[in-house]
């Protein structure tokens, strides 16, 4: 019910299919397992800074001798308000495995609900806002899959090279670290999101900017 209501809610800021504003900005990537298209991730920001609403949608199917070897479907919806998460309703099928997390600002109080537990965290909460570079800044991350609330640590590696749309770019490489999790990310002299590298159990997941 509750994540009927946030979606009625960003429907009625936005307007139909996340109308888009002059401020809109997206994100769509396709993403490799090694050298095999698996999928794709997307991300849709709309609205001012004091009001950003942000859809998420990601697809991967990994095939193994014409069979489907991992499925993997996320949706999540947020909204922000001045670089602070307000909401966050997000729905995960992790091959077979269906996660929902549900989140909101209460007063002093950021409320997470997910697997029949809530938690709440104090003061401004970011979850991995890749799109904003601001949140390179932060030391604990909201997992929107999990409502794991994560200690992160954040370097930057250097200047690099990055294949963006077929050419070589100058980019800012910067190094992501939680629990088993590394992640790369690069940016541009902008600070542009321009490219997202992970090594995982089952090879170098990496994503192409369209």
């Amino acid at each position: 019910m509750k994540r009927l209501i946030f979606v009625a809610l960003a429907t009625l800021l936005l307007g139909p299919a996340w109308a888009g504003t002059e401020r809109a900005q997206e994100w769509r990537f396709t993403v490799y397992l090694d050298d095999s298209k698996i999928g794709y991730h997307h991300f849709r920001v709309d609205g001012p800074d004091d009001q950003r609403v942000v859809a998420i949608d990601a697809q991967f199917n990994v095939k193994f001798l014409f069979f489907t070897a991992y499925r993997y479907q996320h949706e999540n919806q947020e909204i922000w308000s001045n670089g602070c998460l307000q909401r966050l309703a997000s729905r995960t099928d992790d091959n077979g495995e269906f996660l929902q997390v549900e989140a909101e600002q209460r007063g002093e109080k950021f409320i997470v609900e997910s697997r029949n537990q809530q938690s709440q965290i104090a003061g401004c909460v970011k979850s991995f806002a890749y799109w904003d570079p601001s949140f390179l800044t932060a030391d604990k991350l909201l997992n929107a899959q999990t409502g794991e609330h994560l200690n992160v640590k954040i370097k930057v590696l250097g200047t690099d090279q990055v294949e963006v749309k077929g050419k070589s770019t100058p980019a800012l490489r910067y190094r992501l670290t939680a629990r088993d999790l590394i992640i790369d990310l690069w940016y541009s002299t902008q600070r542009e999101w321009l490219a997202l590298e992970s090594q995982t159990n089952g090879g170098r997941l990496r994503y192409r900017i369209l």
